[in-house]
């Protein structure tokens, strides 16, 4: 497991007393000016639209003294411009908010940190303020604090710290985004997480497609698999440590469990027969796939560690897929036995097969939210879109409107959605986001072409 360097610590009433003390234990500590719930500071989100117009300002972070720092050649003052365009990006792209960067704001001193101008920044229409700083601590690591307050009311409203080593920068920068996020939202954080996918180089007819994996943000990309076996359909494990995925090895197909930490490989199971979409159940303990044998496609599950498989559907045509239920109590799945594709949820033994999808055309790729309340999946009605829908099968809606969008894949809160996107004519895919209102959709920069996405849980 890629083991993190990030933990939180206390971050004192005043920065520069914080710069003399030592670091705290790995524990969140809330400052005992916080404001409590009841003096009606708590947000929570009844209406998407109530919160496009909060303005936040998040200007650079601050340094106590700009110091140099192998995460940025220019040293640490340089650092705190990059650290703030990473929380205004994460911000600004989930489309809840509308925040002011950087670039476009004063940087506040050192000493501002603890004590916002906020006459300047109320005259500049913002209602929310995140401040910020970086320091370079004696043994080469460095110190990324992070503060929310209130404009108006003049007002903290959260603090938080982390040590960090160098290379581990940008995670800090996502854990301030997710305390920003998860204080004014009241929803759970996502963006310290990181996506697996297949990168796909090559013509059209001859694609290879190599295992990769990268921050939620695109950054800190890099490929896992040399492509000399084509991979498919990855999916990290719940603790994060694992990732599952299909090989084809000499034309048979291979489910593998990479070990992140370690880079090794363990073999699962070999068939002989095609072979489906491998997926974790919730307690990391079962993989679920679909294998097709004597004209036949059933789903199965077999130990994470590998062994003796279990046969869970055994109807005519085609099950495919399996997703677990956060409770990992039912497995939603996609089936052609009534006639074309449609979606079916089951008990996680396998009993109790019932259709849920009845809005025409037809449905494929489900996927359980990590909430539990919604299931996205592919609608093939003409074009390819991506859609959700109950778990029961009602409110369906969909949340793109393009020639080939599939194999949707959810954020760690259950917000956003990813899936891939087709292009016309080249066939070249691309990673893409849209949150639950459908207005809001990013392409996600990868270095190649790419498919088959899989979001992470926030990291440990």
């Amino acid at each position: 497991m890629l083991k993190s360097l990030l933990f939180s610590v206390s971050i004192l009433i005043a920065v520069p007393a914080m710069a003399q003390g030592a670091v705290a234990p790995p524990a969140i500590v809330v400052p005992p000016t916080a404001p409590a719930e009841d003096e009606g500071f708590t947000f929570t989100v009844t209406d998407d639209n109530a919160w496009e117009d909060l303005g936040i300002a998040i200007p650079a972070f601050a340094t106590n003294s700009d110091q140099p720092t192998p995460a940025n050649s220019s040293g640490t003052a340089a650092l705190g411009f990059e650290l703030s365009r990473v929380v205004y990006n994460d911000l600004r792209n989930n489309g809840l908010f509308r925040p002011v960067g950087p670039d476009a704001l004063p940087r506040p001193n050192y000493a501002q940190i603890t004590a916002p101008a906020f006459d300047t920044w109320r005259g500049r229409s913002a209602e929310m303020l995140v401040h910020g700083y970086v320091r370079a601590n004696g043994d080469g690591k460095l110190t990324v604090g992070c503060y929310l307050y209130d404009v108006v009311l003049q007002s903290e409203l959260v603090r938080e710290g982390w040590v960090v080593n160098p290379s581990e920068w940008r995670r800090a920068a996502h854990k301030c985004a997710d305390l920003v996020y998860s204080r004014l939202s009241g929803e759970s954080p996502f963006f310290d997480s990181r996506i697996a996918y297949i990168a796909e180089t090559g013509p059209k007819d001859n694609r290879v497609k190599r295992l990769a994996i990268m921050d939620s943000d695109g950054a800190n990309h890099r490929f896992i698999t040399n492509g000399q076996a084509m991979a498919l359909t990855p999916r990290y494990s719940p603790d994060y440590s694992k990732i599952v995925y299909l090989s084809y090895v000499n034309g048979n197909p291979h489910i593998y469990v990479y070990d992140v930490g370690s880079g090794q490989q363990t073999l699962i199971t070999k068939n002989e027969g095609p072979t489906f979409a491998p997926r974790w159940s919730p307690d990391g303990r079962y993989i679920l796939y679909s294998m097709a044998l004597a004209g036949n496609t059933d789903i199965y599950r077999v130990p994470a560690t590998g062994g003796n498989s279990v046969k869970l559907t055994d109807s005519p045509g085609l099950d495919v897929g399996g997703s677990y239920s956060p409770d990992g109590t039912q497995i939603v799945f996609e089936s052609d036995r009534s006639g074309s594709q449609q979606i079916y949820v089951m008990n996680a033994d396998g009993s109790n097969q019932r259709r849920i999808s009845f809005f025409g055309g037809r449905a494929a790729t489900p996927e359980w939210s990590p909430r539990g309340d919604q299931i996205a999946f592919t609608h093939i009605a003409g074009n390819l879109r991506i859609a959700v829908m109950s778990p029961g099968g009602g409110g369906m809606r969909h949340l793109t409107d393009s020639w080939q969008d599939e194999a949707p894949t959810w954020a760690p809160n259950g917000r956003i959605v990813q899936f891939f996107r087709t292009t016309r004519g080249s066939g070249e895919g691309s990673l893409w986001q849209v949150d639950l209102t459908g207005r809001n959709e990013r392409k996600l920069n990868t270095p190649v072409g790419a498919s088959d996405p899989s979001w992470g849980p926030v990291l440990p």
